[in-house]
């Protein structure tokens, strides 16, 4: 990796791609310098440009050919990530991408084996286990207070409007789970580790949308700690906690219960803390979603701070594998109305297409 500042480039300048630009900005003084910006949207990108004073882009392959790159960050839609990927690791660029990974298992593995193959750095940008909430549970989970986790119940639950501002989302092949509940799926992993089977039921409650709305998910882990994930954009709530992950974690020394509002209350050892556990507000946060973005910018950090002394990220593409093969294993389960066991990286492609066609 480059010795002086890390030189990156953003590919995608739309809603949610603003976290990501401004988390490179601020991180201008911890040795990261925004290059430059992409987007097939040469409206949006011209408009990116001007606001970060960087050269701005329609076309990525021209991006990569004009400019010296040391890591590209992919902010577009999942269906777009394998090319991408495939053409930032044919340059010897690490590369970060937004989840999920791609549209498909083998997609997802195509771009980790091309990314080691090459001896190219590889992210994902898993931001939920990055919030500032997420990161106070499991620094009490190291300590100890609560023993060995063996019970857990980690829910998204909202109402709020997601369509106006993803209006795409109403025509998705794969909605709720794809889209959040694959965070969910990633806290359950973060705070019990390794899914031994999956089961799920889906529902779509909203009649305008395509997929589902709303899932229900029940893990059991290797460790023979169980958890429920749940997530649905159709909650009626008041108030909605919008965008709060709310967690139950029971261990057999004690507990982690975090309520709406950002209080996390601990149980250890008979006796109970409560503490607040909210995210700051930065120049360029607002409330609600500053949850949201104040883990979009520890998550470009952490990739920062790996990224300078050449280590793997916390959510690596190998380690995102294991991830994206819950979301597949949960649509399996919910499909085939059974228990399913997720796949694991490394087995033959033909098997695996031959197991999930069983």
């Amino acid at each position: 990796m480059a010795t002086g500042a890390i030189r990156i480039g953003v590919i995608g300048c739309g809603f949610y791609a603003q976290n990501h630009l401004h988390a490179w900005k601020e991180l201008a003084a911890e040795g990261a310098q925004l290059a430059a910006v992409c987007d097939i949207d040469a409206g949006k990108a011209e408009a990116a440009g001007r606001a970060f004073g960087v050269p701005s882009y329609a076309d990525a392959a021209i991006m990569f050919a004009s400019e010296r790159l040391d890591a590209v960050d992919i902010v577009t839609r999942h269906d777009t990530h394998r090319a991408l990927c495939e053409l930032a690791i044919a340059r010897g660029v690490a590369t970060i991408v937004q989840k999920p990974f791609a549209p498909s298992w083998d997609d997802c593995v195509a771009i980790v084996e091309a990314a080691e193959k090459a001896g190219v750095w590889l992210a994902v940008h898993e931001n939920f286990r990055f919030q500032t909430p997420m990161r106070h549970i499991r620094r009490v989970i190291d300590s100890g207070a609560i023993g060995t986790p063996n019970w857990a119940r980690i829910a998204f639950r909202t109402g709020f409007d997601v369509y106006r501002t993803q209006p795409y989302f109403y025509d998705e092949e794969r909605l709720a789970i794809a889209d959040v509940g694959i965070h969910m799926l990633d806290l359950a992993r973060y705070f019990l580790g390794e899914v031994e089977r999956i089961s799920c039921e889906t529902q779509r409650r909203n009649p305008k949308v395509k997929a589902e709305d709303t899932a229900t998910m029940l893990l059991r882990h290797t460790s023979g700690a169980v958890s429920v994930v749940e997530c649905t954009y159709e909650a009626r709530r008041d108030p909605d906690p919008f965008p709060q992950t709310l967690v139950e974690i029971e261990g057999d020394k004690g507990s982690i219960v975090v309520r709406p509002g950002l209080r996390m209350r601990v149980t250890s050892h008979g006796k109970a803390t409560e503490e607040d556990i909210g995210s700051p507000l930065r120049s360029w946060t607002s409330q609600p979603w500053h949850v949201a973005q104040e883990g979009a910018f520890v998550a470009c950090s952490h990739f920062l701070d790996c990224l300078k002394r050449g280590v793997p990220a916390e959510t690596s593409g190998r380690d995102n594998l294991r991830t994206y093969a819950l979301v597949d294993a949960a649509y399996r389960a919910a499909a085939e109305h059974r228990a399913i066991v997720p796949a694991q990286w490394g087995e033959n492609v033909a098997a695996s297409k031959s197991r999930r066609a069983q």
